[in-house]
């Protein structure tokens, strides 16, 4: 068995600050939306990478993968966006089974009147506490983070291929 190298008081207090800093700015920031703007922030998130994409159309996967949900929980909140008329589903043009989840103009003016708030409280509780060379560096260093963290899924992704599909299944009930 491999000897856990357990983090040091510096990293440990390092690490519950980023914890309760983030859950505090996710709570802040999805009060602010629903306070504001009748939008929860994941619906917000939703809204701004369909407002990004290549026509304003997205299959539920890359949606997923990009606001770092399951394909299910997309689905869910993509119901709900077109229950509120701010996406609808498409055809997916090279996968007849498939959809694509496209934001609508209603959908668009509904993220041009939350984002002013939104932004405000942003700048709020994250850049006006912090100074431009700590804006620098807590930049890279999260850049630096996704980027290993991406890469080692990519492997795992990788490796879980090479797998008998009997062994992956087993590997993933074990998880």
């Amino acid at each position: 068995m491999e000897q856990v190298q357990w983090l040091t008081a510096d990293e440990q207090r390092t690490w519950r600050a980023y914890l309760n800093a983030t859950r505090l700015l996710l709570q802040r920031l999805d009060h602010q939306l629903v306070r504001d703007a009748d939008i929860s922030l994941t619906d917000y998130e939703l809204l701004v990478q369909l407002s990004e994409a290549p026509d304003r159309q997205m299959r539920m996967r890359p949606l997923a993968d990009a606001v770092t949900a399951t394909k299910s929980g997309v689905t869910r909140a993509i119901n709900r966006l077109v229950e509120a008329g701010w996406v609808r589903r498409v055809p997916c043009p090279d996968d007849r089974r498939g959809a694509l989840a496209e934001l609508t103009d209603a959908g668009a003016a509904k993220l041009a009147a939350a984002s002013p708030g939104h932004v405000a409280a942003v700048r709020s509780n994250v850049f006006d506490v912090l100074s431009p060379r700590d804006v620098d560096r807590i930049g890279s260093a999260y850049l630096e983070m996704h980027a290993h963290m991406v890469e080692m899924s990519r492997s795992a992704s990788v490796a879980d291929r090479r797998l008998p599909s009997k062994m992956v299944d087993a590997a993933t009930v074990a998880d």
